[in-house]
């Protein structure tokens, strides 16, 4: 016999020359010769020596980041450039002064500080995503020295030998070598829901190839055997495989950056380009002013510029933003989902479309039988043991899903499937056959044997002569036979499956086996309806969604009108207009698609190839979109999409690895908890914007206007104490605020609104202003109780009280901004984390004004009682401004 070559490479095949084998051209024996192997599998030390050839049976991880070049990346931030750039004229500075080098140190330490968490927050993300792909590590059953053997599926090498059975992941690339009735689920990468029946035969060759979904004699690396059981050579394993050639394809793809990444590198270069001008126009103004360009002007009057960088830089931004992501990082894992990107989690807060797989995330991906006509002993025993599929350890059973389904409910009326093939073991069977859609089993009793045959239903009624009522076998009249069609009618209405079972006795076991000679003359027994039921907590996360302004897309393989079904029970769609099938979007282009697409809401009969186009056409409109995704071929489409989600359980190594969120319980409802939230991060991280640039705008206006006046209010190192403590900590607690009552009835924001939309830069600015007023009034009203007169000139308790107010209005206006237009009285709930950090940065800048040795380091006074409470007094009285403010905007937008 000739062998097959061909000069393309493919996964299936092996080089042989400068050409390649094509196995499933060949007979089974070439193959095992060209594989140096036999039907009986490798010897331990061949295998041993095949696995230091060609290394795990894994696919290739992507290039992993080193530490260092996370810690570097995590120091390319504007601001944080524009720090260290302050930090090393301050060290030039006080080396040439022989002053201290506090300033250096602090902003060095909240560089280190903010770099370390971004780094271990991204590892943290990469760890538990190798953990749920630890848990998934799969083993399989291989022929080693002649004896089966399991071992873990990254062990095995070309050559080795593996057996299958219902209900097994295909470890590798394979040429089947034994089929017994062998059927695998390829979706994962031909997208066709219906189970290949598989065989051993050899293929006829073409110049064209033959396509993967149509190579019968193959298995693959990422499907599963759901019914029958064989045995299969393997040709190829990790990356060579069909799976392993698309995973090295998307190996090299790149992220985009997500909006609030987008948003936030707009902030830094604004505050940047405000900061370099700030500085540069004070340095220039001051010089101008002092008519004097002596070098140690020049140096304090750059002293003053550099102040005025400290204070507009809000050093602590960077490091709330990263924990607040973190902590929403943690919340999700608790919910089910793993987040593989930091910002990720904040994409869903602004997804307007979640496009969502049927099976498995909106439904329980579990065939179950909701009805049954006739007696449900004499159905459920006939149609138990009239399948391959068996009891699990778990006591669900193992199989094709549909057997499976009938197996189950036979246990649940008592009927176990082990006990009766005990008692009516088979002995003989007609295999199921796609052209006469039914299957038979003969299996002996003690009155002799009995016939069990399922399939559909109108092609077992053909072969019917009886039908059973009552206990009574009856003569199938037409009136009975209409009675049973529209039995089958009522329930193919409700998109169930529909099976029929029947049953013919013998005294003695049949001579003809054959189907032609079994199935006649048979009793009609039943009819069983199944479908893959819903998740009882899906549809009131579709309503969540419908009241959040969020639209739901459901995307499946499954039939049109099963698709319907489904999808008007939980509320996706109202009209049958708004489903489309494959077909007929085949037929659209994608101009008319992108025009339409917001009338289509069910896509049924589709290919994976079909979820790039929508989620292309929902993107051409502008909307932020999630697409959920488990096998192979989904991966571009999840790539494509602005928040890609793969699922824990069912999905493939390839796609969790492109995914930005995987889910560990692969449900809808998980993605609408990331929702919400991805909405509450991002208002949390809004308030704590506003804050931290409220409170620098504060002290970028009183530095300046005190330097237009000629005295010093604050010294650049107070600036850092107030920007690293008293606003920090607030501002991190802001980050824990729970969600607002309306959260999840808002309409999602824009992904092309800024981080100042919604009146957020107003607000900076008026309230920025309150406190540089509030701040100047504690520094006058100061200089007035130590001196006894109004003047402009530096004050020891002057610049006491004003770094106290300015501090304690600061922590008082965190309050301010658990909401944004609510009332800090009316919100409901209570913010502990907040308190506490009022109360722990009223002690420690209690405490540098009053510790001795760190009051002189700082250069502050001992100021009185009095004074003391008058800055207080000053710093509450941004509550009730901020409060009178917030009720005229609410009347406003009312209005």
């Amino acid at each position: 016999m000739s062998l097959v070559f061909y000069c393309r490479p493919y996964s299936s095949q092996t080089k042989k020359g400068s050409c390649v084998l094509k196995f499933y051209c060949e007979e089974t024996s070439a193959v095992l010769q060209e594989l140096d192997s036999t039907a009986e599998g490798l010897s331990s030390q061949e295998a041993a020596r095949r696995a230091e050839q060609y290394g795990p049976n894994k696919l290739k991880e992507g290039k992993k980041i080193t530490l260092f070049q996370r810690f570097v990346q995590q120091l390319c931030d504007p601001m944080i450039i524009i720090l260290l750039v302050a930090a090393a004229i301050s060290g030039i500075t006080a080396a040439y002064e022989g002053e201290s080098f506090a300033d250096v140190f602090i902003i060095l330490i909240v560089v280190l500080i903010n770099a370390v968490l971004g780094v271990y927050q991204e590892s943290k993300a990469e760890k538990a995503i190798e953990a749920l792909q630890e848990m998934t590590a799969a083993t399989s059953k291989v022929l080693r020295d002649g004896k089966m053997v399991v071992l873990k599926s990254e062990e095995l090498v070309p050559g080795d030998v593996v057996i299958l059975e219902a209900g097994d992941a295909v470890p590798a690339d394979a040429r089947i070598l034994e089929s017994a009735s062998m059927k695998a689920e390829e979706a994962a990468l031909t997208g066709e829901s219906v189970p290949v029946e598989k065989h051993t035969d050899v293929l006829a060759s073409s110049e064209t190839d033959i396509p993967l979904g149509d190579r019968k004699n193959m298995v693959y690396m990422g499907s599963t055997i759901v019914y029958g059981r064989g045995s299969a050579v393997i040709t190829g394993t990790g990356m060579d495989t069909e799976m392993g050639k698309i995973a090295g394809a998307l190996a090299d793809a790149q992220d985009g950056e997500t909006p609030l990444q987008k948003k936030l590198g707009q902030l830094s270069k604004v505050l940047s380009v405000l900061v370099l001008g700030i500085c540069l126009f004070i340095f220039a103004f001051s010089l101008i002013r002092a008519g004097d360009f002596h070098l140690d002007v020049v140096i304090s009057t750059f002293m003053v510029a550099v102040s005025l960088a400290v204070a507009a830089i809000p050093e602590g931004l960077a490091a709330v933003v990263t924990i607040v992501l973190s902590i929403g990082v943690t919340n999700m894992s608790k919910r089910n989902a793993v987040i593989r990107r930091l910002t990720a989690v904040e994409t869903l807060g602004c997804a307007q479309v979640i496009c969502s797989d049927k099976t498995g995330t909106l439904t329980q991906n579990k065939m179950t039988v909701v009805e049954h006509t006739g007696d449900a002993q004499t159905v459920g025993r006939a149609m138990a043991l009239c399948s391959d599929a068996k009891p699990g350890d778990n006591g669900e059973a193992v199989g094709e899903p549909t057997e499976c389904a009938l197996v189950n409910w036979a246990s649940k009326e008592n009927l176990s499937k082990p006990d009766m093939e005990a008692q009516t073991p088979r002995v003989a069977e007609a295999p199921f056959d796609s052209m006469r859609k039914m299957m038979s089993t003969i299996h002996k009793t003690e009155q002799g044997y009995i016939q069990y045959t399922k399939g559909a239903p109108d092609e077992i009624l053909k072969r019917c002569s009886f039908y059973m009522e009552n206990g009574e076998k009856r003569e199938l009249t037409a009136e009975a036979a209409n009675r049973i069609l529209a039995d089958n009618k009522a329930m193919a209405d409700k998109a169930l499956r529909v099976l029929a079972a029947a049953q013919k006795e013998y005294q003695q076991l049949p001579a003809d086996t054959s189907p032609e000679a079994l199935e006649q003359g048979l009793t009609f027994l039943g009819l069983t309806g199944m479908i893959d039921p819903i998740r009882p907590e899906v549809k009131a996360a579709i309503e969540e969604c419908r009241t959040a302004g969020i639209r739901p897309v459901m995307i499946t393989g499954d039939h049109h009108d099963t698709a319907v079904a489904i999808a008007r029970e939980l509320g996706i769609l109202e009209d049958e207009s708004q489903a489309l099938t494959g077909s007929q979007l085949n037929e659209i282009s994608d101009e008319e698609l992108a025009a339409h697409i917001d009338h289509y809401s069910v896509y049924a009969r589709v290919q994976p190839e079909h979820k790039v186009r929508i989620v292309n056409a929902w993107r051409k409109r502008g909307c932020i979109t999630a697409m959920t995704g488990d096998g192979v071929n989904d991966a571009p489409s999840i790539k494509s999409a602005d928040i890609g989600i793969g699922m824990g359980i069912t999905g493939t190594d390839v796609t969790k690895n492109v995914a930005d969120m995987v889910l560990a319980d692969d449900n809808f409802a998980t993605i609408v908890g990331a929702v919400g939230e991805g909405r509450r991060i991002y208002d949390n991280i809004r308030k704590a914007i506003q804050f931290l640039l409220g409170s620098n705008m504060s002290e970028v206006l009183s530095v300046f206007l005190a330097t237009m006046m000629g005295f010093v209010v604050l010294e650049p190192v107070h600036l850092l104490w107030i920007n690293l403590i008293t606003d920090c900590f607030p501002a991190l607690a802001l980050g824990m605020e729970k969600g607002e009552p309306d959260l999840m009835k808002r309409k999602p924001r824009s992904a092309t609104d800024g981080i100042f939309a919604g009146g957020l830069g107003t607000d900076v600015l008026y309230q920025g202003a309150m406190v540089t007023v509030v701040t100047l009034a504690a520094y006058f009203i100061g200089h007035f109780l130590e001196s006894g007169v109004w003047e402009i000139t530096n004050s020891p308790d002057g610049m006491t009280m004003a770094f106290l107010t300015m501090s304690m209005a600061e922590i008082f206006h965190s309050f301010n901004m658990r909401s944004q237009r609510g009332s800090v009285f009316k919100l409901g709930s209570h913010n502990k984390v907040l308190w506490g950090a009022m109360l722990l940065s009223l002690v420690l800048t209690t405490g540098v004004i009053y510790l001795p040795g760190i009051s002189d380091a700082f250069g502050f006074t001992h100021i009185s009682l009095v004074e003391y409470t008058i800055a207080l007094l000053l710093a509450v009285v941004v509550i009730p401004i901020v409060e009178c403010v917030k009720f005229f905007q609410r009347k406003l937008h009312k209005n």
